[in-house]
């Protein structure tokens, strides 16, 4: 009876053992799998593609934190720094030159007349600090706007071979709007107009992201069937009348 009751007990604990293994597995193979809650949030549309967050599209650091107004005296300074001189500038007509100049012999009077008039009244001059551009700096901003400009220049380069006709449409669709926007303003004003933006427009995105992001999502679908209607009933038609060969040379160069 005692080995029965030995042999009973032995198979009930490989019994509860197994069940013990299989939960377990079981429990594993759930937590691989994403929760409902990761698939939806992996599958939310977010405005061109983006998979970082908004701080970190704009190149992080300090200049996006003051897009993005992390510190709002910064920002709020810098902004109507930009404001008071499209002030000057545009509506007050000051000349660049002029307000430089104008800068320029207020500060030397007043630190020329600070350092004369310190050995009468007893006190220590000015300390003007010695202000120097290193080379490494000039080089490296240099470097990274000649590095553009060859980019872009190779961009029209490849568009004016006539490689890419729905590249083509597009710059010239971008161009013709720029030459209607530079009709409107000068250069100043549309270089504020654009400051302006970077410091309202990421901040207000960051915000309502999740109600900005359908609605951007629903746009592009309906700009897709646009082109597609567009590609369908002209694109086609222009690229079927260019003879074929023309377009294997060009594909070939």
């Amino acid at each position: 009876m005692a080995e029965h009751a030995a042999e009973h007990d032995s198979l009930m604990e490989k019994i509860a053992d197994k069940i013990q293994g299989h939960d377990s597995s079981s429990s594993d193979s759930d937590d691989d799998k994403p929760s409902p809650v990761e698939t939806v949030t992996n599958k939310i549309y977010r405005l061109f593609g983006r998979e970082k967050p908004v701080h970190k599209v704009l190149g992080g650091g300090k200049p996006a934190d003051v897009f993005l107004w992390r510190n709002k005296k910064i920002s709020a300074g810098v902004l109507g720094g930009a404001t008071a001189m499209w002030i000057l500038f545009e509506l007050l007509e000051y000349h660049l030159l002029t307000l430089v100049c104008h800068i320029l012999i207020l500060a030397l009077a007043v630190l020329f007349l600070w350092s004369n008039a310190s050995k009468f009244i007893n006190k220590s001059p000015p300390q003007i600090p010695d202000v120097k551009i290193h080379e490494k700096h000039v080089v490296d901003v240099a470097s990274a706007l000649t590095y553009e400009i060859n980019r872009g220049l190779a961009v029209l380069r490849d568009i004016a071979s006539g490689r890419e006709l729905k590249k083509f449409l597009g710059v010239i669709a971008g161009l013709w709007v720029l030459s209607i926007v530079g009709s409107w303003c000068n250069f100043l004003t549309l270089f504020y107009i654009s400051f302006v933006l970077l410091h309202t427009v990421p901040v207000i995105y960051e915000k309502y992201e999740d109600k900005i992001d359908p609605f951007a999502e629903k746009a592009l679908i309906e700009i897709k069937k646009q082109y597609a209607v567009f590609d369908e009933k002209v694109l086609r038609k222009v690229l079927s009348k260019i003879p074929k060969g023309a377009l294997k040379d060009k594909k070939k160069e």
